[in-house]
């Protein structure tokens, strides 16, 4: 067993490389071999690694990527496009992320308490149903841009579809972030957990108030520093000392790492000149860093919880992707979009990965042991499907629109 945090780092950089490699191998995305190779070290199979060494000592790898991830959602939330794309992505965002809120957390609170002993019983009771209801569905209405962004690239598509997809794309972890902080509050009042005092109905507010001030500040404070610095090595180091003292503030304050860090780079994309050397910078490490964090994410897997969490992981992904077709079909009906956006765009939101896994190993703290790691290995398998089926709908929806 490895308990070096960097022997484990090295090893789990090296091997995710080729987990990544033999993933695109079989036409699947890299995410799909790094998952694989996390769940190879995991305690559940070969016990390469122990659980204090997962949850724990690589802790702050999770806070890296998250911030890495959220800058760059900012930063795609440039004002002079999204002008430009109209009512359509404003209704077809609302709705689609809310069909997916919606239909998942219905739809598994439904379950639980018709089957109490799906998930072990573990949240047989009101509370722990409706909290794992409210937060699961928040999660649920993410999409991962890169698959999205990486299918646009390689088939050159161009025209409303595309320019629709890309504006939707772009806000629609925005409003993910929002409902989890929301949903955040709520599970935690519903289950007693300390608050320190402070107002419930408030909670929301204030910690989405606090975020977007402190990543408002940091933004300002990042784009004055870039105008000194002439060197893209010393750039970097300028945008990851900001995007670190971000995540660390915010947790000191009880705001979101990921809503502060998205702000600031909404903050730079609209306020800085040469705004896109702050993000041309990051490519270099996104590579590593995401291989890094999806194969520590495979490591949260418990094969034994899995075992009795698969169904509950198939019924996830199924109501997830109902939820987004319905409300991208609702969506475009209500802003008069084409027969081909209602129709296929659904398809091409399907797609989850990073801000999911980030956020549901957030929520994992707020709920019982045992609960948790249902919750974690539950919403984790549902990404690992996902990455099977979903490259081929969002394929199909391409070729289809």
């Amino acid at each position: 067993m490895i308990e070096n945090p960097l022997l484990t780092t090295g090893l789990l950089l090296f091997f995710g490389y080729w987990g990544g490699r033999m993933a695109n191998k079989l036409h699947l995305p890299r995410v799909s071999g790094y998952l694989v190779v996390g769940l190879l070290f995991s305690p559940s199979i070969f016990h390469l690694l122990d659980a204090e060494t997962v949850n724990d000592r690589l802790h702050f790898v999770t806070e890296i990527a998250l911030s890495i991830i959220a800058f760059n959602i900012g930063g795609s939330l440039e004002i002079r496009s999204l002008r430009n794309v109209g009512r359509q992505i404003v209704w077809i965002t609302l709705f689609q992320a809310a069909g997916a809120f919606l239909v998942t957390g219905i739809g598994l609170l439904v379950i639980l308490r018709l089957f109490p002993g799906f998930a072990d019983g573990s949240f047989a009771g009101m509370a722990m149903g409706v909290s794992a209801a409210l937060v699961v569905g928040a999660i649920s209405a993410a999409t991962a841009p890169g698959a999205v962004l990486a299918v646009v690239s390689e088939s050159g598509a161009r025209g409303e579809f595309t320019n629709i997809l890309l504006g939707v794309i772009a806000l629609d972890d925005a409003l993910t972030i929002i409902f989890f902080s929301v949903a955040g509050v709520i599970a935690q009042v519903a289950l007693g957990l300390d608050l320190g005092g402070r107002n419930m109905l408030l909670l929301p507010v204030i910690e989405i108030g606090l975020s977007v001030l402190l990543g408002g500040a940091a933004g300002f404070i990042m784009s004055f520093t870039g105008r000194f610095v002439d060197r893209s090595e010393a750039m970097l180091m300028v945008v990851l000392g900001v995007l670190f003292c971000i995540s660390s503030i915010s947790h000191i304050i009880h705001a979101s790492p990921i809503l502060s860090n998205m702000t600031a780079g909404f903050v730079v994309v609209n306020h800085e000149p040469g705004r896109q050397s702050y993000f041309r910078v990051l490519e270099q490490l996104e590579d590593a860093v995401f291989g890094l964090f999806f194969t520590l994410a495979g490591a949260h897997m418990d094969i034994s919880v899995f075992e009795s969490t698969g169904l509950l992981a198939c019924f996830l992904l199924v109501v997830r992707m109902v939820g987004k077709q319905a409300g991208v079909w609702i969506g475009a009906r209500i802003a008069a979009a084409s027969r081909d956006v209602a129709r296929y765009l659904g398809l091409a939101l399907f797609p989850q990965a990073g801000v999911t896994i980030g956020l549901v190993l957030m929520a994992q703290d707020l709920f019982p042991a045992m609960a948790g790691k249902i919750i974690v290995n539950a919403v984790i398998g549902s990404v690992i499907l996902n990455e099977f089926i979903a490259p081929l709908l969002l394929h199909h929806g391409f070729t289809e629109a």
